[in-house]
C-alpha cells in the first residue's frame, strides 16, 4: 500500500486497499486480537493514515463489518437469484453456498455474531443487527413466495437454523452441516405450507 514515489495519493483507493486488507487478519484473529501497531506494519500503512480514514482502531472495526455485511448480503441474493423462481430451488441455493463457505480452510463462523460476542459496543452490536435483519428479510421473502402461512415466522425460524448450523460447522466442524442444514429448511418451508 505504500505510494511509490511520484504517484499521486488516492484515498478512496488507499481507505478500500487498507478494509480489504483487514477483513481476512481481523476476521482470523478476531477484533481484539490485532493491535493498531500491527495492522499498521500489515498494512504498510502510518497510524497517521490509518487514524485520518477511520478515526480509530473502532472506526476500522466498523467499517470492516459494514464492507463484510454488504459482501455477505449481496453474496446470499445473488445465490437466491441465480436459483430461479422457485422458492424450494432459492432456499436451496442459500444453504449450499453456506455448505461451500463452512468448507473454507479459513472459515471461522460468522464474523459479525463474532465480533458482537467480542466487542461490547453498541455500534458493532448495531451492525450486527441490520446483517441478521437483512438474513431475516431474504428468508421472510423466500418464506412469502413459497407460501408459508406465517412468512415472518418461518423467516425468523430460517435465520436460527442458519445461526445455529453456523455455530455447529464453527465448533463441530463443516462435513454434513450445509446438507444437514439444508434438508431442514426445506422440511421447514413444506411445513409451513
Amino acid at each position: 500500500m505504500p505510494v511509490a514515489k511520484g504517484s499521486t495519493i488516492d484515498p478512496a483507493r488507499t481507505r478500500a486497499a487498507i478494509l480489504e486488507a483487514a477483513q481476512p487478519l481481523l476476521y482470523e484473529r478476531g477484533l481484539d486480537g490485532v493491535g493498531v501497531a500491527e495492522l499498521c506494519t500489515r498494512f504498510g500503512v502510518s497510524k497517521e493514515t490509518l487514524y485520518r480514514h477511520f478515526g480509530t482502531k473502532e472506526g476500522l472495526v466498523r467499517a470492516m463489518l459494514e464492507a463484510r455485511s454488504e459482501k455477505v448480503g449481496a453474496w446470499l441474493a445473488s445465490a437466491v437469484e441465480s436459483a430461479g423462481d422457485d422458492p424450494a430451488a432459492q432456499l436451496a441455493a442459500v444453504f449450499d453456498a453456506l455448505g461451500e463457505w463452512y468448507a473454507q480452510p479459513a472459515f471461522r463462523g460468522c464474523a459479525m455474531v463474532n465480533a458482537a460476542a467480542q466487542h461490547y459496543d453498541e455500534q458493532v452490536r448495531a451492525i450486527t443487527a441490520r446483517h441478521l435483519h437483512r438474513y431475516l428479510d431474504l428468508f421472510t421473502g423466500i418464506a412469502a413466495r413459497g407460501g408459508a402461512e406465517d412468512p415472518a415466522v418461518l423467516g425468523r425460524q430460517l435465520l436460527m437454523l442458519v445461526e445455529g448450523a453456523t455455530v455447529v460447522a464453527t465448533m463441530h466442524g463443516a462435513a454434513g452441516v450445509g446438507g444437514q442444514a439444508r434438508a431442514a429448511a426445506a422440511a421447514l418451508l413444506a411445513a409451513a405450507t
